[in-house]
């Protein structure tokens, strides 16, 4: 949506309602391909795995009760983690983007819906083909119904008619977009053991950012935000979701899209005005150094039920 629709992102480009599932359509056929090549050529010599890694948010009813607050929340996470991973498990798109972006393609007058199809034969080509599942989540949003008005140019983010909302109680140390709120994670991984038929999942991208440099390296909010979401997923394994490991995101601050060097995610802090980049370990690094060590919480008292 950022690099095919708004142009926040490199390519930069900025075009319309369809450009991001133009471009989502294809890196989902690319990927399949990739799959077939890598399962009929160097499977059967290398016994590799081929998987694709998706990042996802949660989104949690404003109102558990409403069954419209409930539809919008299972939108928002079919337009999210469902736009790409339920064609590779299902050999579709979710039925709700489809119901969606066609009831919306049809207002404007189009003849087609701007969310592609696949043929029958891409269906089955592409179902299947992920032999895990990685996961990128960093945060939760609340959501709830909204009615956009007629829009002549639709676009990805008006389609799904809904609302996002946060707790101004959630922890908020890092960019303004990255809550902490680690009970949403669980009930990603629950979402997708459910939907899908519980697959191998590797969590590839979790952690927070700081908005401004601390000068002593004391990132204690990142190591509180560790701990929380790490302590969820073993709940979720609890729960019997098939999590074969983690990585925190990330190992060092460094470029980072459209904010460069000043959203920093790292363990270890970058000094970037020194020609040779000297490295300093963040508190959390020594942290997350037991967490490995102990591969989980060295104090069982640290996790919580």
């Amino acid at each position: 949506e950022k690099g095919y629709e708004t142009g926040e992102h490199a390519p930069g480009l900025k075009l319309g309602g369809c450009g991001a599932y133009k471009a989502a359509h294809h890196i989902i056929k690319t990927h399949a391909k990739v799959w077939h090549s890598y399962n009929s050529t160097w499977r059967s010599e290398q016994q590799g795995m081929v998987g694709i890694s998706l990042t996802s948010a949660w989104g949690e009813p404003v109102d558990p009760h409403s069954p419209t607050d409930r539809d919008a929340a299972e939108r928002y996470i079919q337009f999210h983690l469902g736009w790409f991973a339920n064609p590779i498990y299902k050999g579709d798109y979710p039925e709700v983007m489809k119901n969606y972006v066609g009831r919306k393609s049809a207002q404007q007058g189009l003849g087609t819906s701007r969310l592609p199809t696949f043929s029958v034969q891409e269906k089955t080509y592409i179902k299947g083909t992920s032999d895990f599942l990685g996961i990128g989540h960093f945060t939760t949003r609340y959501v709830l119904q909204k009615s956009f008005p007629f829009l002549q140019v639709s676009s990805y983010h008006t389609d799904h008619d809904l609302a996002e909302l946060v707790d101004p109680k959630w922890p908020a140390q890092g960019p303004k977009w990255l809550y902490s709120v680690p009970w949403g994670f669980r009930r990603l991984l629950n979402f997708i053991k459910t939907q899908y038929g519980n697959p191998l999942i590797y969590v590839t991208e979790n952690g927070v950012s700081e908005k401004e440099q601390c000068t002593q390296l004391c990132d204690d909010w990142r190591i509180e935000y560790l701990k929380g979401y790490i302590n969820e997923i073993l709940k979720a394994l609890n729960d019997g979701v098939n999590v074969r490991g983690y990585t925190a995101w990330s190992l060092l601050d460094k470029f980072e899209w459209n904010k460069g060097f000043s959203e920093r995610f790292g363990l270890y802090h970058i000094d970037f005005k020194n020609k040779n980049k000297p490295r300093y370990p963040k508190a959390s690094v020594d942290y997350y150094k037991k967490i490995i060590n102990a591969n989980g919480f060295p104090n069982s008292r640290e996790v919580m039920c």
